[in-house]
């Protein structure tokens, strides 16, 4: 086991108590042999301290203490690791088995990679699959037109997160987002066609409870890169399209949320900015359509066909 590279994975949690067990176990029984497992939790009243205390003999480290949200107790716990490669897992997501594995192969076969990230499944409550979200290879202006990476499917080379410094404690929502974008300039993100998580969709969900701050939060994003140097120039080359994207990721957010009227007006301006990064999200858009009509159950037949779907393709 020692001549395998040590793997760090930290897992924040704050009251997820009925999500919570799924998400240790899916990183405690990863098939690969080298894993230490930190889990930071934000002084939880409900049962998830019981549940950390469960499995404590086989956790590299946990703690419960009050913290300032969810960047602060990630990078709590990335300060403390000692792998040379790491990964975040939060409270209410798994891993899918053999996730860390294939994360090492893509690591060997790809050395000057900052980031591997494949895809992932989406979940309701129950843990049932709705959703395959496929992503693709990316490049920096992809990332900040807000093409998302799904965090739990992305793992990390620990010397470039220390380089970059961490999640920055201003952002709640989109720290990952950023830390992406920081990280895209200065070595590649390596995409890997495979499943390696599933994220979980519930009403609790920060998409569901905090829809309509996602766009806020984006545009927050975008100036405050406006004022680096380091993105200024990028930022003039590409501004339609990334302002279109900021757009479209507000749009996402909003439909998702319940505000369909908001989404719509979000995808007419992405769609005048910048007309393909708009009709990439087609389906969302007519989504949103459809709700304001006040179709409201086209939703649950669209997450009905999805379900469907997946069970057709395994």
């Amino acid at each position: 086991m020692s001549d395998l590279p040590l793997f760090s994975i930290v897992t924040p949690s704050y009251n997820q108590g009925r999500f919570l067990e799924a998400t240790l176990r899916s990183v405690l029984e990863q098939d690969y042999p080298n894993i230490e497992y930190l889990v930071v939790d934000g002084a939880s009243t409900d049962d998830s301290v019981d549940i950390i205390r469960r499995y404590a003999d086989r956790l590299t480290w946990w703690v419960s203490e009050k913290d300032a949200g969810q960047s602060e107790a990630i990078n709590k716990g990335l300060r403390r690791v000692r792998g040379e490669f790491v990964g975040w897992l939060n409270s209410d997501d798994v891993y899918l088995p053999g996730a860390v594995s294939a994360a090492m192969a893509a690591f060997r076969s790809s050395p000057a990679a900052a980031v591997v990230y494949g895809d992932a499944l989406a979940i309701d409550a129950d843990g049932r699959s709705f959703n395959l979200m496929h992503l693709r290879q990316y490049s920096l202006v992809d990332l900040m037109a807000f093409n998302i990476i799904c965090q739990p499917a992305a793992f990390i080379r620990r010397s470039v997160l220390e380089q970059m410094g961490y999640l920055h404690p201003a952002y709640q929502l989109l720290m990952d987002n950023l830390l992406w974008m920081n990280m895209a300039r200065v070595a590649p993100l390596v995409y890997v066609p495979q499943t390696w998580a599933a994220a979980r969709y519930h009403e609790q969900a920060k998409n569901r409870t905090r829809g309509a701050a996602y766009g806020r939060e984006a545009r927050v994003l975008i100036d405050d890169l406006k004022s680096r140097p380091e993105f200024v120039e990028i930022i003039a080359a590409n501004e339609k399209q990334i302002m279109a994207g900021v757009n479209r990721f507000d749009a996402f957010y909003l439909t998702d949320a319940g505000q369909p009227g908001g989404a719509l007006r979000a995808y007419g301006r992405a769609f005048r900015l910048h007309p393909l990064t708009a009709l990439g999200d087609w389906k969302h858009i007519l989504l949103a359509f459809f709700s304001l009509l006040g179709l409201q159950k086209v939703r649950s037949l669209y997450d009905r066909l999805r379900t469907h779907r997946l069970k057709l393709d395994k």
